[in-house]
């Protein structure tokens, strides 16, 4: 989510236009229009006073990425022997190299 878009649906949330939201602000209408644009970049503690004169508190934390790795699957093939291991890459890879032949086949790649 976009700082802009925070402030958007917290402005949103506690039923202010943007020109009751830029009046608790002490500042114009434009500027929260700008605040609340997805392109906006604004500081911290601009978002936190808006934040707080919609009746929010900015809260921050930390945590590790997200990983795109399944540890689970990974854990499962380290408990197979190395031995094993080759074994399925050497006919995972025999399969792979029979679908690209037969694709270099399909495009006229080969005779």
């Amino acid at each position: 989510m976009s700082p802009g878009q925070l402030v958007r649906d917290a402005r949103r949330s506690a039923g202010l236009s943007q020109q009751a939201l830029a009046s608790r602000m002490g500042t114009t209408q434009s500027a929260v229009a700008g605040l609340e644009s997805d392109r906006s970049s604004p500081r911290v503690a601009t978002i936190e006073r808006a934040l707080r004169a919609c009746g929010q508190e900015l809260t921050l934390t930390a945590q590790p990425p997200r990983s795109s790795i399944d540890k689970t699957l990974v854990a499962a093939h380290l408990r197979i022997p190395p031995n094993e291991r080759l074994k399925v890459f050497e006919r995972s890879y025999a399969e792979i190299r029979k679908l690209a032949l037969a694709g270099a086949r399909s495009r006229g790649e080969l005779a």
